[in-house]
């Protein structure tokens, strides 16, 4: 029981068990129906027993499970209780109970995350108990970039996957950038016929002399698409879709040339991008950029039903803006200050254009400069003074700090670490992060509507470097965003720790190729490639 991750609000320990059998019945009525059918897929095919349904949990025997709506408990809260009764999950919504019911799942044992059972003889027990649960942060998000390196659809369900086992609600899709466009726009076919592939790919740090000289690329259908969504609601989590403006646009000026600044270089030798870094070519602020767009947008609402929808709106260099007279002329046609007002006008056209379509704008902290767009809200990544800044303005924040929550960043300083990149964050340094800033005030740090951790995939080139670099890390942020916890100095590492030893069982269940604790095995290492460590500790703010 005390093994649970992330850790529980409440957690009472009774005397005896609660024995599932053949004979055992999952209870479920019409609104705890969608968790019933995962649960019960998920226990079926790990256990090999057949949880019939049943309709009333006293009907079940004392050896059966029952889920259902207590509409006394507040959103996404749960209590589970396991008695001479049976086992009972009540959840204040249907999120609520599906939270239960991966608690439940963890009581199992780790072989209850497995495909098919070991031993159908085996005993499934679940100790008699109270636990009493609630998040302590609405959005509790993980970014995975699948414009470096493309996932395919089948990864991305089981990062889904991953995500509902830890709690995590959030799945913030990076769709797009300089290295690859990934969803098909039916109007403009151009961005995934051209966007959607480059020709090679440096290996490790854009300074590598390494290439993998084959193309590499891919894209999701827009059925793929529905189904990666479907899958995610299931699970009780909200996809948010990113598309990036107006800078890291290289692939898509380069499959429709015209979206670039056309008076300052040749866009039609421009291809989709095969390095890394932050690129110079950016979207010309021309009206025929914006109504692009808006077609690009509209396919983007009717795929994903999320409140909110991400434009990016970081790294935006505005050098060709300076130079170009389009631009020039568009800042005075405004009566602009400059090129950053100039971003945040442009910024600001799509938050206006989303809010009429009932949508609400997410975008990177630099969307701050040259005024916020009213109604956006802000990823706090430049550490968190933006978040600060945007949350004393009145603007809704997610914090995500690249020196606390950057997965990309290595775990540890050691020369055996691959493709090191930025600063040292180790699990515990993870376990310690502290979502909302003390500077905020109690009226400010209610803008804060949770944190998120960012998977940045330039040097990860396929799952298992994903799993690597998210894993256990990711287990220790999705206790911070859960948990009620302590001041970070004051957390119980070592009880984490003790847990993990659990849990590292469970992620090898799913197949999960994490950090082992002792560092990596040879398989894992990527000796000769080059990163970009940052040596020091970060940046506290």
């Amino acid at each position: 029981m005390t093994e649970l991750i992330p850790a529980p609000r409440s957690a009472v320990a009774g005397s005896g068990e609660v024995r599932l059998t053949r004979h055992s019945r999952l209870c479920a009525d019409l609104a705890t129906e969608g968790v019933g059918r995962w649960l019960s897929a998920a226990l079926r095919q790990a256990t090999g027993l057949p949880l019939r349904e049943g309709r009333e949990l006293d009907d079940a025997g004392g050896d059966g499970i029952g889920l259902r709506i207590d509409p006394l408990l507040g959103p996404e809260e749960y209590r589970l209780v396991s008695d001479p009764d049976g086992v009972l999950v009540e959840g204040g919504d249907a999120a609520g109970v599906f939270w239960g019911a991966q608690t439940l799942r963890q009581l199992l044992g780790p072989d209850a995350y497995r495909r098919a059972p070991l031993d159908r003889d085996r005993v499934w027990s679940v100790p008699y108990l109270r636990i009493e649960d609630a998040p302590r942060f609405r959005w509790r998000g993980l970014m995975l970039d699948v414009a470096r390196h493309f996932t395919p659809k089948e990864g991305v369900l089981r990062h889904l996957d991953l995500m509902a086992a830890h709690k995590l609600n959030v799945f913030h899709f990076h769709l797009t950038d300089d290295q690859g466009w990934r969803i098909e726009i039916e109007r403009h076919p151009r961005l995934t016929e051209i966007g959607s592939w480059r020709a090679r790919t440096k290996i490790g740090h854009r300074a590598s002399p390494l290439w993998e000289d084959k193309p590499h690329g891919g894209y999701y259908t827009q059925d793929d698409i529905r189904e990666i969504v479907a899958y995610a609601a299931e699970r009780h989590i909200t996809v948010v879709p990113e598309i990036d403006v107006p800078g890291h646009s290289q692939a898509a000026i380069a499959a429709y040339p015209e979206l670039g600044n056309t008076d300052v270089i040749d866009t039609t030798a421009l291809s989709v991008w095969d390095t890394w870094g932050i690129n110079p070519n950016v979207l010309a602020p021309t009206d025929n950029t914006l109504r692009f767009y808006e077609g690009v947008f509209e396919e983007v609402l009717r795929l994903f039903p999320s409140e909110f929808v991400h434009i990016g709106g970081d790294e935006c260099p505005k050098d060709q803006w300076r130079r170009s007279g389009t631009a020039q002329a568009r800042i005075t046609e405004l009566g602009l200050a400059d090129e950053d007002e100039l971003q945040s006008w442009f910024i600001g056209h799509f938050d206006s254009w989303l809010a009429a379509r009932g949508r609400r704008l997410i975008g990177w902290d630099e969307i701050l400069e040259g005024g916020l767009a009213k109604g956006a809200a802000v990823s706090s990544w430049r550490g968190y003074a933006g978040g600060v800044a945007a949350a004393r303005a009145g603007h809704d924040v997610v914090m995500c700090p690249e020196q606390q929550v950057y997965l990309d960043h290595r775990q540890d300083p050691g020369p055996e670490e691959p493709v090191p990149i930025g600063w040292v964050r180790t699990l515990e340094d993870v376990y310690r992060f502290e979502p909302v800033p003390p500077e905020l005030t109690p009226e400010e740090a209610r803008h804060v509507l949770g944190t998120q951790a960012n998977l940045w995939t330039e040097v990860m080139e396929d799952h298992a470097r994903v799993d690597y670099q998210a894993f256990p890390r990711l287990a220790a942020f999705a206790e911070v965003a859960w948990s009620a916890l302590p001041a970070p100095a004051e957390r119980d590492f070592a009880g984490f720790q003790h847990r993990m030893t659990t849990h590292y069982r469970r992620l090898d269940a799913l197949g999960v190729a994490y950090r082992p604790p002792a560092g990596p095995l040879p398989w894992q290492r990527r000796p000769g490639v080059l990163g970009r460590p940052i040596d020091g500790p970060p940046p506290s703010r």
